[in-house]
This record gives structure tokens, sequence and C-alpha cells, in this order.
């Protein structure tokens, strides 16, 4: 179906325009590598997916990547999974991120702020410093280029030092938030062997602190392969014994020293929810991430040496990552360690105030919730440096673009609303922000540069405003190098390039429209199918929690032996509220009018709350299993889930269904 043809929801005035980088990168791409003049974003993404080669050397070398050894080409085997970018060429990630330390060393790199006090910096040059301690602390610890190094730790300066000084090594991070369990740890930690690990005693969240020394001893008791465990007292207990203290280990004045690494070498090790077994152990490269969130952050966010970055997210999110690449471009990155609703919903708002914020990340259950609770951003806080809000996690649903619009629309210029999507799998968006586009009401703005982001049916033929598979035909550089516990590949390959052989799958379901622009309508596999026709759960769930008598909603289709479908609708109720007939008639003639008639559930049944997997995604195809009659056991992995008590109600309704 066509977008109507519908005025925009923003429009970017020619000023905007005419200062972007993206708009800069682009007269110099054609200037230097044949890049078009002239079209625009449509032309400039055109030509950087037929060209890929040139366009990811023309990346190189716009932001000044600085290859120890130069490559011998850009791309070498361009088949996926497989792909060879930057054969023979070395460098190093820790490099780029700390090089605003030269020009700027007293400017704040990070301003860490949490629930009680204001915003504390780092600077650029105490940054520097303590990566180039705590990186010859490792180097005298025995660690070596592609060790594993395990950070236990909120979303605190520390952890940003530990990663950048474990890249500085050679060696590979990987981490996890302190609010997961020993258990949900160790299915991680496990699968890498560790041979350091930097944990926290504790974090404070909503307005108490959590103790986790009992779960750093249960870490340490299980990681056999640990040489050394770094004790970061952050609820100032004692180091227990036979750690070694944070401070000593950060305390001399010492440069970096970069190891030269090859391209596709190790950077990070991110995990999958993990939600039906182990947490894929998914690689990522020291050169793919450095070109990729150059890319991204710099072009697509626009992000440079006068901004302040901050996304809500923790370090058990890939955003975490994301955001901290944002020292890439020279940009100031804004730490928020605590809950995203403490003392009040509009805590984020609030910290965007106190940091100066131009870029504000959070989630759209977030903005969703700002409006239910009446919130004015704008009219509340001095927020006149936010240029953009943006959105990940979910789609943000057309309500949400409404409110965020309505509530600085006195502002001149608006505000830019940038709705993206990706993941974990590549650590970057596969489409959402272009600083240079017009904004679309439930729409993503367009697909990423050097990103061919297609939609196919099930054939894989291209479909335009119709509904696909989010497929990507050409290689990105960020896409996993492997697996870490997958010898022969067959992981790898059954995640993604299964279905379409040499072609990445994610597993959304995407509506790429004639204007250009994206929709996303949720995981193809936990996708409705009513009669042969394709619904995206993120539709129902923006209809049904618009409803305030609705905290939060759950939708699955059920495949039942017999042929038959079966659709219910899991609603979390608000305080006070009972789901009567009357609610029930409301729910039914919302997703009528507003949807179809094919969206309106089989039932609809009140639970106590709906599960979610840690880093918040609703936990629609393990439900959707458990519903089918599969075991607990191999349903969910139950350390990957906020809250287990709440998979009963699923397993007996599954037992009582069969």
């Amino acid at each position: 179906m066509c977008p109507a043809p519908t005025p925009p929801l923003w429009q970017p005035d020619r000023q905007t325009v005419d200062g972007a980088r993206i708009t800069r990168f682009q007269a110099w791409a054609a200037a230097h590598h044949g890049a078009p003049a002239g079209g625009g974003y449509p032309a400039l993404h055109r030509w950087s997916v037929e060209e890929l080669d040139t366009f990811w050397l023309a990346i190189a070398e716009w932001f000044d990547v600085r290859f120890t050894t130069p490559a011998t080409r850009v791309l070498g085997d361009r088949a996926m999974p497989g792909a060879q970018w930057f054969p023979g060429a070395t460098l190093n990630y820790a490099e780029h991120a700390l090089r605003a330390a030269d020009e700027r060393p007293d400017e704040p790199a990070l301003l860490h702020v949490d629930e009680t006090h204001g915003p504390v910096p780092v600077t650029w040059r105490e940054l520097r410093r303590q990566v180039g301690a705590l990186s010859t602390a490792l180097r005298d610890l025995g660690v070596r280029p592609g060790d594993r190094v395990s950070g236990y730790l909120p979303n605190v300066p520390h952890a940003v030092v530990a990663l950048l000084a474990t890249a500085a090594v050679g060696a590979v991070w990987t981490a996890s938030a302190p609010d997961f369990g020993a258990r949900s740890v160790l299915d991680r930690f496990q699968q890498v062997e560790p041979v350091v690990l930097i944990a926290a005693d504790g974090y404070r969240y909503g307005g108490k602190e959590h103790d986790r020394t009992d779960t750093v001893a249960e870490l340490r008791a299980h990681l056999p392969t640990l040489r050394a465990v770094v004790h970061v007292p952050l609820l100032d207990t004692p180091a227990p014994e036979g750690t070694l203290d944070w401070s000593t280990l950060t305390a001399a004045d010492r440069t970096p020293e970069y190891t030269a690494v090859p391209f596709d070498h190790p950077l990070w090790v991110l995990y999958s929810s993990g939600t039906t077994g182990l947490p894929k152990a998914l690689v990522q490269s020291q050169g793919g991430i450095l070109l990729e969130h150059l890319k991204q952050l710099g072009l697509h966010c626009d992000l440079g040496p006068d901004d302040r970055f901050f996304w809500y997210t923790s370090t058990g999110w890939m955003m975490w990552n994301f955001l901290v690449s944002g020292l890439l471009t020279g940009t100031t990155v804004v730490l928020y360690d605590g809950s995203p609703g403490h003392p009040d919903t509009g805590a984020q708002w609030r910290i965007a105030d106190r940091t100066g914020a131009t870029f504000l990340g959070t989630s759209a259950a977030y903005v969703m919730a700002c409006r239910k609770a009446g919130l004015h951003p704008a009219a509340d806080h001095d927020l006149g440096r936010v240029r953009c809000v943006a959105t990940t996690g979910s789609p943000l649903p057309p309500d949400g673009f409404r409110w965020l619009h309505d509530e600085f629309a006195d502002r001149e210029g608006g505000l830019w609303i940038a709705s993206v999507s990706g993941g974990t799998d590549v650590c970057s968006c596969f489409a959402g922000a272009v600083p240079t586009l017009p904004v679309h009401i439930g729409e993503l703005q367009a697909p990423g540069l050097g990103t061919d982001l297609q939609a196919w049916d099930p054939r894989g033929r291209p479909l335009i405003d119709e509904v696909g598979e989010l497929v990507v035909t050409r290689p990105m550089p960020s896409m996993p190098v492997r697996f870490w516990n997958d010898p022969d590949g067959h992981r790898y390959h059954d995640s993604y390039f299964d279905t379409y052989p040499g072609v990445w799958r994610h597993g959304d379901w995407i509506t790429l429209t004639s204007r250009g622009s994206v929709v996303i309508h949720g995981r193809s596999d936990s996708t409705l199918n009513r009669q042969g026709v394709r619904m995206g759960s993120a539709d129902i769930y923006e209809v049904v929690e618009r409803l305030p008598e609705i905290r939060e909603s759950l939708v699955v289709g059920v495949e039942r032996p017999d042929g038959d479908y079966w659709m219910p609708l899991f609603v979390h109720l608000a305080p006070g509220v009972t789901l009567d007939e009357p609610l029930r008639t409301r729910i039914r003639r919302a997703l009528r009018e507003h949807l179809s008639p094919r969206h309106v559930p089989d039932e609809i049944i009140d639970v106590p709350a709906v599960p979610h997997t840690l880093t918040g995604k609703r936990l629609e195809v393990p439900v959707k299993r458990l519903l089918q009659g599969t075991p607990l056991d191999r349903a969910v992995n139950p350390g990957s889930v906020d809250r287990t008590d709440l998979l009963d109600f699923y397993v007996d309704l599954g037992r009582q269904r069969a």
C-alpha cells in the first residue's frame, strides 16, 4: 500500500541541511570518489550500496582513520557470511576513541550522572590517563591480544575506561550489567573464558543500594580461566581477599600504548537475549565497528565536538557500546547510572537538562510512558540544546511521534524525531536517523548508508509498499566476524543465512515505502498471520496501549495442530482497573476501527504483568511456544527473563488449552 501523500511531521530547514555533516560528506565524496553531487540523500544512499568498496574507502578517508598498516583493498571476499574487510590493514579502536585528548584535553569526554548527584565530568586528559594506567596494568597481568577481559559493571566511567584499556591492548571486551544474576552472567562469560574480571560490588537503582558481592564471589568460583579480579567499590565495600583494587590499577600517569591489530581482530563480544537457550556470543571487529560507528554517529546522528550525547542504556545492551563510540566523533558522552523513572517519570528529561544534551536517545516505551503521565518536558525543563530525540527497542507508535512533536512545537525549528532500528547482531542501525530528510509519522527516515536494506517476499523478491522480510543483500563491516563458540560456523549461518542463501535475514517484518522511508512491524518469527495476511504485533500494541486502562500488552498467534489459529491478547491493567466486558468491547472496537477486523484478538486475558528479556523486549516467541505446549526449559532460558514467576501463568494456560 503506497504511503499517503501527507505532509511530513518535521522538515529540516535549509540551514540545517546545509550545515549537516552528511551534506558536507556528500560534496567531498563527489569531488574525490565520484559520488553524486546532487539528488540529496536518496542518490547518496544508492551510490553507497552500488559502489560499496568506494563508499567505505571514502568513510575511512573522511574520518581520517589511522591505519598502522594500510589495506591491500577494501573488500576481499564479498560473500556472506565471511566477507573480508580491508585485508592486510591494522589499526586500533581505542586510539581513535581518544584522539580528542590531543586537541581538547581539559574539556569533558564523559559526564557521569547518578540518581543523587549532578554531572561529574571526566576530561579527555583524565580519561586517556586512566586508560593508559589500566592498559599497562593489564599487560603486567599477562593480558595479550585476543585474551578476554570481562566487566560486571553499571553505566559508569570505570566501564568506559575498562573497555578502552582492553581495546588498547588488543584484548577482547565483554560486559554484563550488574542487575543480571549469576546464572545469566555465567551463561555469557563461560562461553568466552575471560582471564580478567572487573566487577563492581553493587549499584544504586531506584533510590536503593543493591549489593552484588555474593554474585561476584559466585562468578569468581565458576570462571576457572580468571587470572585476576579487579574490585570496583561503587558501594565502598572493602576489596575481597585475592582481588586487586581499581584505584591502584588506574593511579599511574601513563600515556596509552595502542597495539595495532588486524582490521577483523575481535573488539568485543556481545550477546543475544538468549530467550531459548545459551545466548549467541557475537564477535565484532575493531575495524568493522570503528567504521560503522563513525558513519552512524558522525553522519546519521550528526555528532561532533560541540555535542553532548545521552542515550539511556545499561552495559548489558548494545546501545551502551554504541553510546561509548560517541567518543570517536569527539563528542561528550553522558553516562547515566540509575533508574529511567527515578524519582519520577521525567528523570531522563531532567538529565538532558542538567547535562546540556544535544542528542537524547531513549526507548519508545519511555516516550509513551511520558505521554500517559501527562508530562510536558519542553515546558518543564531547559531542553533548548536538544535537537534530536531518538528512540529504539521497539517501533515508536504514531502517538509517540505526535506527542514529541507537539511538546516541542513552539520551539524554532521544532524537534528532529529519529526512530531507529538495528540490532545487537550488528551493533548499529539498519535504518533510522538522517538529519537532512523529513520525518513522517510512524516511519523511520531511511535505510542507513552502505546498508542494502530490502523487504523480500518468501521467494526472495523485493517488495515496495508491502510487508516483507528485512534482509541485507550486501555485507556490512560490523556484521559479526563469527560466533565465539561456533567452530564450524553453523550457528552463525543458521541464525541469518538459512532462509535466503548468501543474504542476511534479520527476522523483522518491514515495509520499504515508495518515498524511501521504512516501517518496522515487529519480529517476523512472532508475526501474526491470519488468513494469509501478515500483521505486526507493534501495530496492535500502539492501539491497545493508547487506552489509559492498559499499562502494557502482549499478543501472539498460536498455530494449532488441527490447523486452527488462536490469537490471544494479554493485558496488564493499570492499578484499580478491572477487565470487564465494557473494557473488552472498547479494546476490540479500537483495534477494529484503527487497524482491521483481523487485528481483533480471539480472547483478551488479564495478566499480572508482561514478561521481558533482561534488555526489555517482550517475550513474544517464548510465550507462543509455551502456549503450544513446549516445556519451559526448552521454550525459554529463565536466566534471560526479568521475572521468571510470570512464565508459570503461560505454562498453565498452555496445558489447559492443549
